[in-house]
């Protein structure tokens, strides 16, 4: 065992002794008396530190031969920053997971997207994770599962084809072989959950969470017909292979709670994942917030805005059209134009939700629908309805693609090589679609001036990237402490 291990392991046993919460879903305890892995917090008896082990990942526990505790539940552990400390190609492959691409167990598929081999991918998830790639993917299926089986009333055959099992006689035997037990045995007692006819399930996060910060900045931003935010709830449309409806998401404190209407159990999972990330839920804010405060600015942000997150994008082309469609403009006139693009172009679809008002009746337009757009008619200057012509047209070839393998440097380059796409735009799409906690638009007028000062000039673009070397490798979310401290972005 070298030093860093020991130091680390040393730093992990005094968490558990003291259940620290921070550490919850950080890392895992496997009680070897027991055979039964635990988060940091479980309630339980402390073991005996010699009968310990630990891990950095629920899918390492799992694949040593651990089984999940049923009293602290680890698939109910805040989101894991499972990227930390890991290569990028492990980075993106974990993106890749979360996105389904080991569905079918085809790693050879998922090697060729990272650009290695399959050997090397293993390698390197062994070495970063304790685990390899189907592991992960096997527990994060298998967490999913659980999850549904506490919170939702959904049959065991419709939980089955909700976490990708393909049958319902491997969904037992995976249950049985990991808990000890058939799923039904695992419903709380043989409980079913009351069913309200809206399926909704709760994805927790790591607190604080800025929730109001978050809720605001979607609300400005909602594209009338598409989205909308009301009631502190963020409603949307959505499109999967199989359907059309709306998600429905609202805090519950400690968690988020998605309710889907109108989409199907096959799409459930899709919709739970984008929707961890559209909420920026697996944010390691703790770290975050030790690299921001070495800034004397930010650190005075924080205390106002400790629960800082990047919001995700829920369709990598829509956001670059929205993008597109701010250059030089407000917030709101951006918003507008969005508003009247979807309106024009968009899918109309049909889906009521008692109680609300104006519910979103648009999906955002497809590429193929805006590569001979008229958008001048809708009051889009002529530059920019070209550029949007020209994203639709470069989508619709393949030369352009919102993939989590490709890296945020190739991604921009492509991006910024069409017509009237700057490095301002690039950033924001890296920010907020490939989910760089890095990217930095520092052009940002909302960010140059946030260092303005008595007899100083205003920053320029090189200089605000000089100083957000103390930053990395959290510049995204720097911007968003600035942008939420007034207006921009």
């Amino acid at each position: 065992m070298d030093q860093v291990t020991t130091v680390r392991n040393d730093v992990y046993e005094r968490a558990r002794l003291s259940r620290d919460v921070r550490f919850d879903g950080l890392f895992y305890v496997g009680v070897r008396t027991t055979g039964i892995y635990c988060r940091p917090v479980c309630p339980a008896n402390p073991p005996k530190t010699e009968n310990v082990r630990f891990f950095t990942t629920a899918a390492a526990a799992s694949e040593a031969g651990f089984r999940p505790c049923l009293r602290c539940r680890p698939e109910c552990a805040p989101g894991t920053p499972a990227w930390l400390g890991t290569s990028t190609t492990v980075k993106r492959g974990l993106r890749l997971i979360s996105e389904g691409a080991l569905d079918d167990g085809d790693i050879e598929s998922l090697a060729n997207r990272l650009g290695v081999t399959s050997r090397h991918l293993r390698r390197l998830f062994n070495k970063h994770l304790g685990a390899s790639p189907l592991a992960v993917a096997h527990t994060q299926r298998l967490q999913f599962a659980k999850r549904l089986i506490d919170q939702t009333a959904l049959s065991m055959q419709e939980i089955s084809t909700a976490a990708g099992f393909g049958s319902v006689r491997r969904f037992n035997d995976t249950f049985r072989k990991t808990y000890g037990r058939a799923p039904r045995e695992l419903r709380r007692g043989g409980d079913v959950p009351v069913s309200t006819g809206a399926l909704s399930v709760q994805l927790p996060y790591r607190k604080p969470y800025g929730w109001k910060q978050v809720l605001g900045f979607f609300a400005g931003r909602a594209t009338p017909g598409v989205e909308l935010v009301t009631n502190g709830r963020y409603l949307r449309t959505v499109k999967t292979d199989s359907c059309r409806g709306i998600i429905e998401v609202r805090d519950a404190d400690g968690f988020v709670e998605l309710t889907v209407h109108g989409i199907g159990t096959d799409a459930l999972f899709a919709a739970v994942q984008k929707t961890r990330g559209l909420f920026d839920l697996d944010a390691p804010i703790d770290d975050i917030a030790s690299v921001l405060k070495r800034d004397s600015t930010l650190r005075d942000l924080l205390k106002r805005s400790p629960g800082v997150r990047v919001p995700g994008a829920w369709d990598g082309f829509e956001l670059t059209i929205r993008a597109v469609l701010g250059q030089q403009v407000s917030v709101k006139a951006a918003t507008t134009f969005a508003g009247r693009v979807a309106e024009r172009y968009g899918e109309s679809i049909d889906v009521a939700l008692d109680g609300i008002e104006n519910v979103p009746d648009k999906l955002f337009p497809e590429p193929r629908a805006l590569v001979r757009a008229r958008l001048e008619n809708l009051g889009v200057i002529g530059s920019r309805a070209q550029t949007i012509r020209n994203v639709a047209r470069a989508v619709v070839n393949g030369d352009l693609c919102f993939d989590a393998a490709q890296s945020t440097e190739d991604f921009c380059r492509t991006l910024t090589s069409i017509k009237g796409i700057g490095d301002w735009t690039a950033a924001y799409v890296a920010m907020r679609v490939l989910k760089d906690p890095d990217a930095l638009p520092a052009s940002d007028l909302g960010l140059l001036r946030a260092f303005d000062g008595p007899g100083c000039e205003r920053l320029s673009p090189a200089e605000l990237i000089a100083r957000g070397e103390v930053w990395r490798p959290w510049r995204a979310y720097a911007a968003l402490l600035i942008w939420g401290s007034g207006p921009g972005g």
